[in-house]
């Protein structure tokens, strides 16, 4: 196995946290504790550089808020200071880490992301379909509490498997167990580094799926993914695999609300859409949400973005019925202000 030999002195170098910082400030500069930090810019990079390399830096706390995305999840923010390693970090690790997952693994990562991971499992359907001529079955799954159910000893001992400098293995431990929802468990929806963790952790699952089960249509984004097959019996006979898997190995679990088998035919709930043969519509959450939103917010920004969101599926008369809302509240929300 091919073992990351990025050195700590990489990550904590000036010049590195300097390029990071160009990235990180990219829309934040009007935000108070980026501005309050960029103030003193040049004494905050070189204070952190120093702490790093003579292994006095600690990660401070998380502060907490909430956001509903559309669902509630908990956010915990760490101070610019931390995120701006976690940057640092982030940069330097990626290109090794993205080219040790699967090719359908499509979250938090460069050229992919929800768009293409809709594109690849059309593309699946249609194969194990033989478009569109045979039955295609689909196994749907969800891992429950995902980023608050990761395990630091067990994401530690991968990292461990593939890191060799032990001082960037150390501040890589650091940050880990900054945050905790359970006793050596969880990990902080909010730093970059999360996502880059999830999916190594989660890359375990993808190599027994590709190596063991031997599974050749599956694909996965974040904690949600499925497995397409024309044999029902292959599907019913992952989901034992896989669900002892992720007990044993890596101390998750499947939700039991979410894990089902059901045939494309049928529509298939996945990345936000349900999928059919010949197309596909946003859930019905969505269109309530997207119309309750141009109701209570009808600004052009507000109707571009649900029009650039909409535009990937068969949404034609979605999209007319809100062109009307919009201009008819935008024209009381004018008359109004008039």
């Amino acid at each position: 196995m091919k073992l990351c030999h990025v050195e700590f002195s990489e990550v904590a170098s000036l010049e590195n946290l300097c390029e990071a910082w160009q990235e990180f400030i990219r829309g934040k500069r009007r935000k108070k504790d980026v501005s309050e930090f960029l103030r003193n810019l040049g004494d905050e990079l070189v204070s952190l550089h120093q702490e790093l390399m003579n292994g006095r830096y600690r990660h401070g706390s998380y502060q907490y808020f909430a956001i509903n995305d559309p669902k509630p999840r908990s956010i915990h923010k760490a101070s610019v200071r931390d995120r701006l390693l976690h940057h640092a970090i982030h940069r330097k690790l990626y290109p090794y880490f993205v080219s040790r997952f699967i090719a359908d693994s499509f979250s938090c990562q460069s050229g992919k992301g929800l768009h293409r991971g809709l594109d690849r499992f059309h593309m699946m359907a249609r194969q194990v379909s033989q478009n569109n001529t045979r039955t295609c079955w689909i196994l749907k799954c969800d891992i429950r509490k995902f980023f608050s159910s990761v395990d630091h000893d067990i994401l530690l001992n991968v990292l461990r498997g593939l890191i060799a400098d032990k001082r960037l293995m150390n501040l890589l431990e650091v940050i880990i167990r900054s945050f905790e929802t359970a006793h050596g468990k969880g990990i902080p929806l909010g730093n970059l580094t999360s996502q880059l963790f999830a999916n190594v952790y989660m890359n375990e699952l993808d190599q027994f799926v590709k190596h063991d089960l031997r599974m050749k249509n599956y694909a996965r984004y974040a904690d949600d993914f499925v497995f397409l097959s024309s044999d029902r019996s292959e599907l019913i006979y992952c989901v034992r695999e896989v669900s002892a898997f992720l007990t044993e190995r890596l101390a998750l679990r499947l939700h039991p609300e979410k894990v089902f088998i059901t045939t494309y035919a049928s529509g298939i709930d996945f990345l936000g859409w349900i999928h059919f043969p010949y197309y596909r519509i946003p859930r019905t959450k969505t269109k309530r949400r997207a119309l309750k939103r141009i109701r209570q917010r009808p600004t052009d920004a507000t109707m571009q973005s649900y029009l650039g969101l909409l535009k990937h599926g068969d949404t034609f008369e979605l999209q007319e019925r809100m062109l009307n809302d919009f201009w008819l509240w935008s024209s009381c929300l004018y008359l109004h202000l008039d």
